[in-house]
């Protein structure tokens, strides 16, 4: 089975960015409040149909978000920021947990709106870039998810069936996108994080990798 995972949140703890958002804006929080922003923009961009490169959001929401604070964002604490968005840790589940899904049968790959230059930074100060066998950016497809574009990427290049594949995310927007392009969808419930209401109900709903192990050992 083809596994593709989402990067940021899902395999990724983004807590390492609370101490520059502390110095920037005064409030660890602000640091979701960047994040959230980020994913709206991008989300509103897409079904607009229109795009922009993740990387420039990210920098333009620290701007808006130090603004909103009432303080303003050096070149400098921006930097920093992206510097250190591109050296997060892996949550704890997830060395082990893909080493279970490979040695499993299952093949693994990422997709992230970030671009390769970023996500391939971040998966090898994570020493998780040997786990996948390719990595995959939405600026490939020149389209953010959920834009259907970005999960036909992934399935044409590899020559796979959408319905061969799982989609493994914490966003309910990265799920609900796969599925209306026919993936199946493994929902990784990060604290904090919930299916989107309304929506179709992911394949498989887990707390953590090690349980999306578990889970597809009994299909």
């Amino acid at each position: 089975m083809l596994l593709v995972f989402d990067v940021n949140e899902t395999l990724l703890d983004l807590a390492a960015l609370d101490e520059p958002f502390l110095e920037l804006t005064g409030t660890p929080a602000a640091r979701r409040e960047w994040f959230d922003l980020l994913i709206h923009t991008g989300l509103t961009l897409t079904a607009a149909d229109s795009y922009q490169d993740f990387a420039r959001l990210a920098g333009e929401c620290i701007t808006a978000v130090a603004q909103a604070h009432g303080r303003a964002a050096s070149d400098e604490q921006r930097h920093q920021i992206i510097s250190v968005l591109r050296s997060l840790p892996a949550h704890p589940d997830v060395p082990g947990g893909l080493d279970r899904l490979r040695e499993a049968g299952h093949r693994l790959v990422a997709l992230t709106n970030s671009p390769l230059s970023t996500v391939r930074a971040q998966l090898e100060h994570a020493q998780l870039t040997d786990r996948f066998e390719q990595i995959f950016s939405a600026d490939q497809a020149h389209a953010l998810k959920p834009a259907p574009a970005a999960y036909r990427l992934v399935v044409d290049q590899l020559g796979i069936n959408p319905a061969d594949a799982v989609m493994v995310a914490a966003h309910d927007w990265d799920i609900a996108g796969a599925h209306a392009v026919g993936l199946r969808t493994a929902f990784l419930a990060r604290p904090g994080h919930h299916p989107l209401p309304g929506a179709p109900a992911p394949t498989w709903t887990v707390t953590d990798l090690n349980a999306l192990a578990t889970a597809l050992l009994k299909t």
